[in-house]
């Protein structure tokens, strides 16, 4: 049942955001469900998507303010100790 609700948030988010996000925001948004439930262990960081995305620190940085603010992503920490996870209700 637990990995169902999941799938069920998935699908949710990703169809609430379809046609917001570009391909890099999608492609890192994949990579964190393909995790689970979860996600990443310790939350994702920003060198995570500059690695996922293959893309700069700048442009990273701008992608991930802006799945916050779309609000698929929560932040937590700052400077060097910010990570993201998806912000989905427990399931």
């Amino acid at each position: 049942m637990h990995l169902l609700l999941f799938i069920i948030e998935k699908s949710k988010m990703m169809h609430s955001l379809s046609g917001k996000m570009n391909p890099r925001q999608i492609k890192v948004l994949l990579r964190i469900f393909e995790e689970g439930p979860t996600g990443f262990k310790g939350g994702l960081s920003a060198e995570n998507y500059i690695k996922i995305a293959k893309t700069t620190r700048a442009t990273a940085t701008r992608d991930l303010i802006d799945l916050v603010e779309l609000g698929a992503l929560k932040k937590t920490g700052s400077l060097r100790h910010t990570r993201y996870y998806l912000n989905i209700r427990d399931c």
